[in-house]
């Protein structure tokens, strides 16, 4: 499924892999290696708009405490370029982190942690197939939003998903503030050639498909789960997605951060929602071997 491999220019130095899907789809994800033998492996799903070259500080610090990280780039998205802003189904966007997850060594624990959009894809996951990783971090997951395309867009949208489904609609999170609420990081993203700012009908069209299926997933989330929020989150409800959450038969944890925004990696240097992540990761094995 995987191969080749790059050295990038970042933080923590990861390396740039190809894998190739079972539908012959080839994109691309990072790694980020341990120090020595890894006590785990971190398996990270971006947002709608974002994509893995958002993440390195907070990947390299979890690579850095033993952990080996993989950061996918969904198709569609980041450095893959082809098919822009498409997939043929959420389903096959949950294979493919599937088919991806199979590939790892079962010998330590594996975790999903997903990020805002992503998240709707984590908990996907363990309805469509359950059992594949040991715990599931949840970061600002985008199951609630704040931010839609207009009612009229919406039946626009809809139309086209059927007659014109690669038609592409702007992507309604072009605002850099409503990610974060520093100008350094705006302006980041504001100049991000990587990120993605419109998708395809039908890309806009299973992702509502998606929100219906999630409405029986959540009796399907068995393993550890933490959740992480930001108090100022202008792009999704927090208390529905607590809610939500709680509604998972596995253990949970909740962490809402005060002051914080959206995407939490562009708080300030040192902002604790690294550590509390290493700190419950490391409760991981004994929750899953309690249940």
């Amino acid at each position: 499924m995987a191969d080749g491999a790059a050295a990038l220019d970042e933080p923590g130095r990861p390396t740039l892999h190809t894998a190739t899907a079972s539908d012959g789809y080839r994109w691309q994800y990072r790694r980020y290696a341990s120090p020595g033998e890894p006590v785990g492996r971190v398996i990270f799903l971006h947002g709608i708009q974002s994509h893995g070259g958002w993440y390195p500080r907070s990947c390299s610090r979890i690579a850095a405490a033993g952990y080996e990280v993989f950061f996918l780039e969904r198709r569609g998205c980041g450095l893959n370029t082809q098919a822009r802003g498409d997939a043929p189904s959420f389903r096959r966007l949950l294979d493919d982190v599937a088919e991806f997850v199979r590939t790892l060594p079962a010998d330590k624990p594996k975790v999903l942690g997903a990020i805002s959009w992503g998240g709707k894809l984590g908990v996907g996951l363990q309805y469509r197939h359950p059992g594949l990783v040991d715990g599931l971090a949840l970061l600002c997951p985008g199951f609630f939003p704040k931010v839609r395309a207009g009612f009229f867009r919406r039946l626009w949208i809809g139309r086209c998903a059927f007659r014109d489904p690669t038609r592409k609609f702007p992507i309604p999170l072009n605002d850099p503030a409503l990610f974060t609420a520093s100008e350094q990081w705006r302006e980041f993203l504001r100049q991000d050639p990587l990120a993605l700012h419109e998708a395809t009908a039908r890309m806009l069209f299973l992702s509502n498909s998606l929100d219906i299926y999630l409405r029986r997933a959540k009796r399907r989330v068995t393993v550890p789960t933490l959740l992480l929020l930001a108090e100022h989150d202008r792009i999704i409800h927090n208390a529905k997605t607590r809610s939500y959450v709680e509604r998972f038969p596995g253990p949970k944890e909740v962490i809402e951060y005060p002051g914080a925004h959206h995407t939490l990696e562009f708080e300030p240097e040192g902002h604790s929602f690294v550590g509390d992540l290493l700190r419950w990761l490391t409760r991981v094995p004994a929750s899953r071997a309690n249940q």
